[in-house]
């Protein structure tokens, strides 16, 4: 696991300043604090940190072919590699490491940009081919690796893993795209591939880039999408079978590393499941970690002890507070842009607590949107039953009246929130799905910003982000549809982005074998009855699982990585987030509504709403403000960087 950055002139040949390169480059030390290298040529420069996994000693980036016309740097894994090199071979290349980063040098020269086809595994990379003239970047199926980039005005194109190495370039502006913010309090995290700032951009999963000298900046290419058919008619028995056997092998890939390697473990099902393929593979006992709460209602430490004992892993445990809140600065500077799941908190303390005993990490991110794991898809299929009973025609005006008037009841579990209930009914699919997950529902959002900012939108909203992926989705399933939706936007925007920069910060590589694209694609053939049955969530798996682990792992209830923000809010952080939500920088902005934004807090802080979540968009929003927007350059950094450059 390593970050890739560099400069790329899209106008000729001018000279590549080697001191921003370097200063790009270690901005993002931490992603690969081994190694670091750069290649410059005119009009060209690429930079790389290195993390070792794979062929220690012979790996280091950034990696050339035969002739050295070709170079890479490689952020990721390819777990197919080894597949791959005896095809390569047989074409007469001629491999000098043993490193999957030299597969893509070939893999280019033997098949061109068709060549991530043939990649199983999570990467992000750049390549340079001086032949051509042509500078290629790629990102993974799932997005599991992170890509950003920029077009300048003067004519470089620059990217990076983070963003950070784009604002250390000191030429991209930092505005603010407000369609950016409107994303980010209703998801709580900036949708691919917009980011917070106008000019930069992410590369959505499964895409390229190729820019060729002297043409403009083409848009992104995408070479693969999950399609939900639903038309396997295997029996239950038979699918239980190859999941088994496919999960196995997924795990088999990702268990290939020359460093420490270890497992997340939860306690829920999907970790679980994950150290228990493990532990069928391995001839030495697992490494295992997880975090314990001191508050039980968040605590599931003693699950994942039951499957520690089951498998007699090493297994660490941490406990945290359950008032571990000083990370909010620190995740506002990992993170780039506002980014609002608390879930970061106890995923920084893990990836924390791994790197510690290993260096590399599989985990169980995935498997809900996989698998139909989410409590919210067996809401969402309740009441599509009912949306189906009646027309849209006749339910939009109806059951939109009864939303608008009916109380609301923050309080009650959402099946009995009648206010909730009745506006989803008065939606689409799409519609109502994009209002369940919204963190700011639309008509908070209407109350939260200013008629300023609602001009600067123009009518824009973040539902667009779903409904334009449900235009491509190929399906009417009620559960396929929001499982499509899932895996192109939270999956990826957030879980994913939570995981990479919380493992990252600490040199640690998470890999994630329920994302493995080929079980994607599998799950995406079985009818939808296998994944969600009843009130199961997850069927498939949890049989599949049945001779593995025991039923207080596969069926209790699900309790999330969740931290307790409403008792925060009121209790140890009441005053910072007055003083966030309500301080000088976000009233700034202008297009913050005062009053609500006071209502938010003094109705929360009194008890008679729970509005922690909103609140804590906020604060992160302001954080984000304040430790990225506003923060001057970090001169001792940028020395150091120099100094590393002579």
């Amino acid at each position: 696991m390593c970050g890739i950055t560099g400069i790329f002139d899209t106008r000729g040949r001018r000279d590549i300043d080697r001191s921003v390169l370097t200063r790009m480059n270690e901005s993002q030390h931490h992603r690969g604090p081994d190694e670091g290298g750069m290649h410059l040529e005119p009009g060209v420069g690429l930079g790389h940190r290195r993390l070792s996994i794979i062929d220690l000693s012979t790996g280091q980036q950034p990696l050339y072919n035969e002739d050295q016309s070709v170079c890479v740097v490689f952020n990721g894994e390819i777990y197919n590699y080894q597949e791959l090199i005896p095809e390569l071979l047989a074409l007469g290349h001629v491999f000098h490491t043993r490193s999957d980063t030299e597969v893509i040098v070939h893999a280019w020269e033997a098949w061109g940009e068709e060549c991530v086809r043939r990649f199983r595994g999570m990467f992000a990379f750049a390549l340079w081919d001086r032949n051509r003239e042509t500078l290629f970047l790629a990102r993974d199926r799932l997005a599991v690796k992170p890509l950003y980039y920029a077009q300048l005005p003067d004519g470089h194109f620059i990217f990076g893993s983070e963003l950070k190495s784009l604002l250390a370039h000191g030429v991209l502006a930092r505005d603010i795209d407000p369609l950016a913010v409107e994303e980010y309090f209703a998801l709580g995290y900036v949708a691919e591939p917009r980011t917070i700032f106008r000019q930069a951009r992410k590369l959505p999963p499964a895409h390229t880039l190729m820019l060729r000298r002297g043409l403009p900046v083409p848009e992104p290419r995408e070479y693969w999408d999950v399609r939900f058919s639903l038309d396997s008619r295997c029996s239950l028995t038979e699918a239980c079978a190859q999941l088994d056997e496919k999960l196995g092998e997924s795990i088999r890939l990702r268990m290939i590393s020359e460093v420490p390697l270890g497992a997340f473990l939860s306690g829920g099902v999907d970790s679980s499941a994950v150290v228990a393929l493990m532990a069928s593979q391995s001839a030495e006992p697992v490494n295992t970690c997880s975090i314990a709460f001191d508050d039980p209602a968040f605590n599931e430490a003693a699950f994942a002890q039951t499957v520690a004992d089951r498998y007699r892993t090493n297994h660490h445990c941490d406990l945290v507070a359950s008032d571990d809140f000083d990370l909010i600065d620190t995740l506002a500077r990992l993170y780039d842009e506002p980014y609002a799941d608390s879930s970061a908190i106890p995923t920084y303390r893990v990836c924390q607590l791994a790197r510690k005993h290993v260096t590399v990490a599989l985990s169980g991110d995935g498997g809900d949107e996989t698998f139909g794991g989410y409590r919210r898809y067996r809401l969402h299929l309740m009441e599509e039953r009912l949306r189906s009973a009646l027309p849209h025609g006749i339910r939009q005006p109806l059951f939109g009246l009864l939303g608008r008037v009916f109380p609301k009841a923050d309080w009650a579990p959402r099946m009995f929130r009648a206010k909730t209930t009745f506006e989803g009914m008065g939606r689409t699919s799409v519609e109502a799905y994009f209002h369940s997950v919204s963190i700011l529902r639309g008509p908070m959002r209407t109350k939260l910003f200013t008629d300023r900012f609602r001009s600067e939108i123009d009518g824009y909203s973040a539902q667009e982000v779903f409904r334009s992926h449900a235009e491509r989705a190929g399906t009417d399933d009620p559960l396929a549809l929001i499982q499509y939706l899932d895996l192109k936007t939270y999956l990826v925007g957030d879980i994913n982005t939570k995981v990479d920069r919380a493992s990252m910060a600490h040199s640690l590589e998470v890999r994630e074998p329920l994302m493995d694209h080929e079980l994607v694609e599998w799950m995406a053939t079985l009818p939808s009855s296998l994944k969600v049955r009843g009130q199961e969530g997850k069927f498939l798996l949890k049989e599949a699982m049945k001779p593995r682990l025991p039923e207080d792992i596969l069926f209790r209830p699900k309790m999330g990585f969740a931290v307790p923000l409403a008792r925060w809010f009121r209790g140890p952080l009441r005053e910072r987030v007055r003083q966030a939500v309500l301080g000088p920088r976000l009233a700034a902005t202008g297009w913050f509504n005062q009053d609500y934004l006071r209502h938010l807090v003094d109705a929360h802080q009194s008890g008679a709403s729970d509005y922690s979540s909103p609140l804590w968009t906020l604060v992160m929003y302001e954080a984000f403000l304040r430790n990225v927007l506003d923060a001057p350059p970090d001169q001792a950094a940028i020395a150091t960087a120099l100094e590393l450059s002579r």
